[in-house]
């Protein structure tokens, strides 16, 4: 009886320890993914502020030329030939 009692504790002592490690590994896994998804979120994030900063950088850099070229062209071209060559910066820009 006493040897089955000490196999029986044996036993159940395998068992929560196993148990516990299927717990732990469990976990890990699951922080991983977490992990994981966490990076894609701000990866995705990143590159969405980078894409409003380059337009926001192209918008500017486009008005800036065409103010610059506005000054200019006014003491030198006539209202038509202005116009295209305004409109073949935006193009370009």
């Amino acid at each position: 009886m006493l040897k089955d009692a000490k196999t029986q504790a044996q036993n159940i002592l395998g068992q929560a320890e196993k148990r516990g490690s299927e717990i732990v590994e469990d976990a890990k896994v699951k922080a991983t993914e977490e992990a994981d998804r966490i990076k894609a979120s701000a990866q995705a994030e990143i590159e969405q502020e980078v894409s409003r900063a380059r337009e926001g950088l192209r918008k500017e850099v486009a008005s800036i030329a065409i103010s610059g070229a506005e000054k200019i062209l006014r003491k030198e071209v006539d209202a038509a030939a202005h116009n295209d060559m305004l409109e073949t910066l935006v193009k370009s820009i």
